[in-house]
């Protein structure tokens, strides 16, 4: 491109010029350099930088005009060891070690220690037993006998029932002495009891299992029905004192490429709510990013600054990007601890989607102070935000039965709980000391960084000797569902790899027994789809061996083979309703507590009644389909097929007719076979499988019509799944809400090449930039590469690898910015003025307002809102 030639200089000089937040004195005194590179000189203060870097020696400058005097008066905006401008996004690292113990999984190998006179180490327990543990046993052995006992009685009646076999001692005999006279009869007579053998055992087990949650609810409803027990923690003893100022809370956010605009509202509905309380001294807001998309880290950036700038949270909001995303999430947080977590006694873990009010903040603070034996206590998440139909069923079934799951949680567990990896609080010093997490040993996908570290972390706790609570009645502490049947698989599927791979730790040493239920638990939760599935199944095989291999005279068959036994569908219809009322009765006494505590929040008695009688059967119409695609996931896992842990969508996404054929084409097929299968081997059998067989053949509409926003904001016009927060919306989520749509509506979108091109965000950009390394020969020729190659291929081909390594070094960042100015790369400028749409001009008018002016600077990434 000719360089000498005047015009070509003077037409970028301009355009750059009318995109700088100047005074008009300033801005006419820079009209008349020669070129970029010594305008860049002048706004430095007339220095002239080596090797090229005008540019970032003028970042500090464009920075000030920009913003004002605030990133300097706030001690923010400094230099580095090397004279280059340096934006302090978090405090000074005070460094903690952070050491994982190795895993110690196999009790053959502790066994043999002990047998040659090696001792194995002692699990750490820091703290004697406390009063309400010996309570809990009681409790929990309470428990066991409630499940067992009933167990027993259905499997004996359901033994009974069946129609196959005769399981008397004498028939047993019988055929193990006598001799069946050919292989092909050996073969039929012995089907019928390997069949019915295993349906009873999957029964007694899938019995077991809606047992537990059936006697949970029920004394979740006793709990809440009378009131506060005698061991609760709970928010009546928190007090409302002032907090201690020596006392110092974290409130972390780990993120990974999540919607920039909904996590950073959530995050200044919290900030701004805590501030209300006056105790904001007392915490300090970290955003951990393990964002490996270039275009969401530049997003990230623009939207913290603009969060510190409005809300005048310098020195309390920080913000880091890891270069190594290591071990997820919870490696997120190890790094946090390590840097910054000697410096807290708490931490507060947040997710993108939670929103917590200031008063719950605090009450967790004075509650741990009041608890000096607890580690952990968890909220309970309020579901909230979402308008598409199937969103707002869940959002209604959790408001509704979850409180009763969660007090009776309590009422078994007591201070050996869960911990759901979000809206709780820590104790950073034993946190630190006992549970950060090694990964799992061996190969294959139930080995490496753990998943579910959530469950871990707890069990950890517990085993250090410290409380691990769930205050349920907590309130202020909210979180988002997916917003479709899809997107929930989505997560569930890494739920259910998380939560199998956690199960290897179920016999490692020292884990209380409570929390070896929680990894059992955590697997039922998944494995229950495919033992209900085989269980469907083996009673499908077992009809056609009754209705293939029954000769039809029985009687005239001499001998005790086969042992047929008559059908008695009477009591097996009472067997199916029993099983059904421990299904349902749980729902029911959630919706007799909303009656007693009030219905007005829900829209009053007739509509949240007609909408548990709405939820119940669209839970049938779903739960067929959960279990369908949840035993592929088991499967899926056990075959060997690793997972991609993504964020989950934020946003009310609905489900196309396609994706929809895609995902559902196969079980639909499924469910008219099998339907078919069943019509022609037995009508009557049809009734007893229609609501299995059914929910898969209509599976794909149920997806599609579910996902709508547009039905679900009908149902909401009419009070129909209507929920507390929908009723009278806290002032969080108002605020939430706002700040999310008015993000979204000033997000100019294209925030790396807007951090690569444009002067405010080049300058924001180069200040934030972490690799900030010296200068050698081989470090040089690396960036001469990287600034050739950016500029030759442009910013769409430029994959995210490369876009983190411009992002990351300011020197490559300031010289690509420059040169791309200096000569016209309109590979690189065309983006960014389009990405600007309405807001470039290319008029001498200047589009970004002068310091002191009221008006936000224009250009900019995500706009908080004012």
């Amino acid at each position: 491109m000719p360089k000498n030639n005047p015009t070509f200089r003077q037409a970028p000089l301009d355009e750059y010029l009318r995109h700088l937040p100047l005074a008009a004195a300033e801005r006419g005194r820079l009209t008349d350099a020669d070129s970029l590179a010594e305008l860049h000189c002048r706004l430095a203060g007339g220095a002239r930088a080596g090797l090229g870097d005008a540019a970032l020696a003028s970042a500090s400058r464009r920075l000030s005009e920009g913003y004002g005097d605030e990133p300097v008066a706030t001690g923010r905006l400094a230099s580095d060891a090397a004279g280059r401008a340096c934006l302090a996004a978090a405090p000074p690292i005070c460094r903690t070690p952070v050491v994982p113990e190795p895993w110690d999984c196999n009790p053959l190998l502790r066994l043999w220690r002990r047998f040659t006179g090696r001792r194995n180490p002692s699990p750490p327990r820091d703290l004697p037993p406390v009063s309400w543990q010996r309570g809990a046993s009681r409790r929990r052995l309470l428990l066991l006998l409630l499940m067992l006992g009933p167990t027993a009685l259905a499997t004996w009646y359901m033994r009974d029932i069946l129609p196959c076999c005769d399981w008397s001692y004498s028939t047993i005999a019988q055929f193990v002495e006598g001799t069946p006279p050919s292989p092909w009869q050996s073969l039929g007579t012995a089907l019928p009891y390997l069949l019915e053998g295993s349906v009873l055992g999957l029964f007694a087990l899938l019995f077991g299992w809606v047992s537990a949650g059936f006697w949970t609810a029920v004394m979740g409803f006793w709990e809440l029905l009378r009131g506060r027990g005698g061991r609760h923690i709970c928010a009546a003893e928190a007090g409302s004192g002032p907090i201690p100022a020596e006392i110092r809370t974290a409130i972390v956010m780990p993120i990974c490429n999540e919607d920039v605009a909904r996590a950073f509202a959530g995050l200044r509905a919290t900030y701004e709510s805590l501030a209300a309380t006056g105790e904001l001294a007392r915490f300090d807001f970290f955003i951990l990013s393990d964002s490996s998309s270039a275009e969401i880290a530049a997003a990230e950036q623009q939207a913290w600054f603009d969060l510190c700038r409005e809300t005048g949270g310098s020195g309390h909001i920080f913000y880091r990007r890891r270069r190594r995303r290591v071990k997820r999430k919870s490696g997120n947080i190890d790094d946090f601890c390590r840097r910054w977590g000697s410096q807290y006694r708490y931490m507060v873990v947040m997710d993108a989607d939670s929103v917590m009010s200031g008063d719950c903040l605090a009450t967790l603070v004075r509650l741990m102070e009041a608890n000096p034996e607890a580690g952990i206590i968890q909220t309970a998440p309020k579901a909230s935000g979402r308008d598409t139909l199937y969103a707002r069923m869940q959002q209604f079934a959790t408001r509704v039965y979850g409180p009763l799951l969660t007090a009776g949680m309590h009422f078994w567990q007591l201070g050996e709980s869960h911990y759901w990896g979000h809206n709780a609080i820590i104790r950073i010093e034993p946190f630190i000391e006992h549970c950060a997490l090694a990964p799992l040993p061996g190969r294959g996908v139930f080995a490496g960084a753990i998943l579910s570290h959530d469950f871990v972390e707890a069990a950890l706790m517990r085993r250090a000797g410290w409380g691990v609570w769930v205050a349920h009645d907590l309130p202020g502490s909210y979180e988002e569902l997916p917003p479709n049947l899809l997107d929930e698989l989505k997560r569930d599927r890494r739920w259910c790899h998380g939560n199998l791979m956690n199960f290897r730790l179920f016999l490692v040493r020292g884990i209380h027994p409570v929390h070896r239920a929680v990894f059992l638990t955590g697997v039922m939760s998944y494995l229950s789809a495919p033992l209900w599935f085989a269980f469907l199944l083996l009673s499908t095989a077992l009809m056609a061996a009754h209705q293939l291999l029954m000769p039809q005279d029985a009687a005239s068959v001499a001998g005790a083979f086969p042992a047929w036994m008559p059908w008695y569908p009477q009591e097996a219809m009472l067997l199916f309703y029993s099983t059904l009322t421990m299904l349902v009765l749980p729902k029911l006494l959630s919706l007799v507590l909303v009656w007693i505590k009030g219905v007005g929040p829900y829209g009053g008695t007739l509509r949240v009644t007609l909408s548990v009688l709405l939820e119940m059967f669209c839970s049938v119409l779903l739960t067929p389909v959960r279990m369908f695609f949840h035993s592929c996931f088991v499967i899926g896992a056990f075959l060997g097929r690793s997972i991609q842990w993504k964020s989950p969508r934020r946003d009310d996404g609905s489900t196309s007719w396609g994706e929809a054929l895609r995902r559902h084409g196969v079980q639909t097929l499924i469910g008219i076979l099998w339907a078919l299968l069943v019509a022609w081997l037995g009508p009557h059998f049809l009734w007893w499988l229609a609501p299995i067989v059914g929910s898969l053949m209509l599976s794909i509409p149920v997806s599609v019509l579910s996902s709508r926003v547009g039905l679900g904001r009908r149902l909401r016009a009419l009070k129909l799944f209507l929920i507390p927060e929908e009723h009278d919306a806290p002032l969080e989520l108002r605020a939430t809400e706002r700040y999310t749509r008015e993000n979204r509506q000033r997000a100019l979108g294209g925030a790396f090449v807007r951090a690569v091109v444009d002067p405010l965000d080049n300058a924001l950009a180069c200040a934030m930039a972490t690799t900030r390394h010296g200068r050698s020969l081989a470090i040089e020729r690396l960036r001469a590469e990287r600034v050739t190659h950016a500029l030759a291929v442009g910013p769409e081909r430029l994959d995210d690898r490369a876009r983190l390594a411009l992002l990351g070094d300011p020197v490559v960042l300031a010289r690509l910015h420059l040169q791309l100015w200096e000569e016209g790369w309109e590979n690189w400028l065309a983006p960014w003025r389009r990405s600007l749409g309405s807001l470039y001009r290319s008029s001498d008018r200047p589009l970004v307002a002068p310091p002191g002016s009221q008006t936000k600077p224009a250009v900019d990434g995500v706009r908080m809102a004012g």
